[in-house]
């Protein structure tokens, strides 16, 4: 027995017995589905919660990245201080939502070889098998273990008379595919008028259709759930809507891809989703209540702080304004009294040429002034003396 084979062992074990309990391959896979969203249910629980506590520090991780914003490190190192303080896990929200697609791997081996995890044959039974059966079916591709089981189904009274099969005929089992008059064994295709039109061909048709409709139905439910837990914008984001159309996305891409078991469960994992959303929301219903209010009671502190802050910059605005002001008119003033001082210097007494008058004699009270004044006095009769005459 091979790992992979010990792994799957008890998720084999569990959709056996509910095969056998119902005698229906499909109802099987849907009590599987049931079972895991049963047991998964608690830790998912708990991740809502833990998405409403990562909401409540939402407005704190904010303040730190507009505080160390340029510096990661210390960006990140206080954000770890704050996830420990408030005992807040930022993985425990999206580490339980991973779970159902972990589930969905070892599903897809054991729908896939069905002979091998559900009937425990070897390599060598599974040759002696094919041989005995009616129908020629190649070891190719990765379902011929599928279409191997189905044939096995429909001629199972033949099949395990066969000498070929005899040594272990107690380990087959006839796994009934049919559900709802669909054949689970049957991968969908596109063209389903191909083979003639019937319910069968229609039904395996609408199974990835009805897939990707309920996975989209779930997404678009989980977005509103998320909306109410965070009370932001953020819930409806552009990286929000394109996962709600990833996923249906995905689902159809898997409906026509794979056989139609995958289909069943994958329809039935979403409806016991929406069921499980409902139960979560009345069960968190106060958590939610609470959230709520706080996101409420942080917009409203984070206008007041941002009319604050509105406030401190106009007060700022202002006080720069009236700064520059008062230093223009410093300087106009400063500038008026250098002018005011020159005039002042420039308009004294004898400096001005225009304020000394015509009388203004500049050798006036100089010696050399005198002897002119003395030397030009004896000419002064003959100048009196000329005129008389």
């Amino acid at each position: 027995m091979g790992l992979m084979q010990v792994i799957l062992t008890p998720f084999s074990w569990l959709i056996t017995v509910f095969n056998d309990l119902f005698g229906n391959y499909g109802a099987a896979l849907i009590l599987f589905a049931l079972l895991v969203k049963l047991i998964l249910f608690p830790f998912s629980i708990k991740g809502k919660r833990s998405m409403i506590q990562m909401n409540a520090v939402s407005a704190k991780v904010n303040k730190l990245q507009k505080m160390y914003g340029n510096n990661k490190e210390k960006y990140n190192l206080e954000v770890q201080k704050l996830y420990e303080k408030e005992k807040v896990n930022p993985m425990g929200g999206c580490l339980w939502s991973m779970l159902p697609l972990l589930i969905l791997l070892p599903l897809y081996y054991i729908v896939r070889e069905p002979l091998t995890y559900m009937m425990s044959l070897t390599a060598d039974q599974i040759t002696a098998l094919l041989s005995a059966l009616p129908q020629t079916v190649e070891q190719t591709g990765p379902y011929y273990q599928l279409t191997a089981a189905d044939l096995l189904a429909r001629h199972f009274s033949a099949v395990v008379s066969s000498p070929a099969v005899v040594a272990f005929k107690d380990s087959l089992k006839a796994l009934n595919f049919s559900f709802l008059g669909v054949n689970l064994a049957s991968t969908p295709n596109w063209k389903f008028w191909a083979d003639g039109i019937s319910w069968g061909s229609v039904g395996l048709f609408l199974m990835p259709i009805i897939s990707a409709g309920t996975s989209f139905l779930f997404s678009f439910i989980s977005m509103k759930t998320n909306a109410v837990n965070q009370q932001s914008a953020q819930a409806t984001n552009s990286t929000t809507k394109s996962m709600m159309l990833m996923s249906p996305l995905i689902s159809l891409w898997i409906g026509f891809a794979m056989p139609a078991s995958m289909s069943i469960y994958w329809i039935a994992q979403n409806l016991f989703s929406l069921i499980q959303e409902f139960l979560a929301g009345r069960i968190l219903k106060k958590d939610y209540e609470k959230a709520a209010e706080d996101a409420k009671r942080r917009e409203e502190d984070e206008k007041e702080e941002e009319k604050r802050q509105r406030e401190i910059e106009r007060a700022e605005r202002s006080k720069r304004i009236e700064e520059a002001k008062n230093k223009k008119k410093d300087a106009k003033r400063e500038s008026d009294d250098k002018i005011s001082a020159a005039v002042k210097e420039a308009s004294r007494v004898g400096i001005r040429a225009y304020a000394r008058g015509r009388a203004y004699d500049p050798n006036r009270f100089s010696t050399s002034g005198s002897t002119a004044v003395s030397e030009a006095a004896p000419d002064e009769p003959e100048t009196q003396e000329t005129e008389e005459k």
